[in-house]
């Protein structure tokens, strides 16, 4: 696909609080296995200045390469043209979002657990997002008009 018509697709927004773990995570299994005419893209609350080194070797045991990616805060501009957001944190913390379906998957912060511990919750990111896409596949994503909040 041309990079010019990826803003026809429908688009997944992984959101977490410092866009350095989970979301990055999320977001690249999305695209290695999205539905045709679907893509992810993922933000943070108070982004990181780096991805995390754990995330960047977990992948790379996926064979997924991320280390081109940067952090990047949560904007209302980012949320433009949404169709599902997830937010993959847990905690308190949850943003007003803006899009047609929005879940809150509650994943406990893989940055502060010891690689094992953090591989654990890779699989079980892997685990939801390939759910979601066989949800996306089978249009049993529930989609409205106005805007939700978690």
């Amino acid at each position: 696909m041309k990079k010019e018509d990826w803003w026809r697709l429908r688009v997944v927004l992984f959101i977490c609080t410092e866009n350095r773990f989970r979301s990055q995570i999320a977001e690249a299994y999305f695209n290695k296995y999205a539905p045709k005419g679907w893509r992810a893209i993922s933000a943070g609350l108070e982004p990181a200045d780096e991805i995390h080194p754990n995330a960047l070797k977990l992948m790379l045991e996926e064979g997924i390469d991320i280390s081109g990616k940067k952090p990047r805060l949560l904007t209302i501009d980012i949320q433009r043209g949404v169709d599902v957001a997830i937010i993959v944190c847990s905690g308190y913390t949850c943003p007003v979002v803006f899009a047609k379906h929005v879940e809150k998957w509650n994943l406990p912060d893989p940055a502060r657990m010891p690689l094992r511990e953090a591989r654990k919750i890779r699989d079980e990111i892997k685990s939801r997002v390939l759910d979601l896409i066989r949800r996306i596949k089978e249009n049993k994503i529930r989609f409205i008009k106005s805007n939700e909040t978690c």
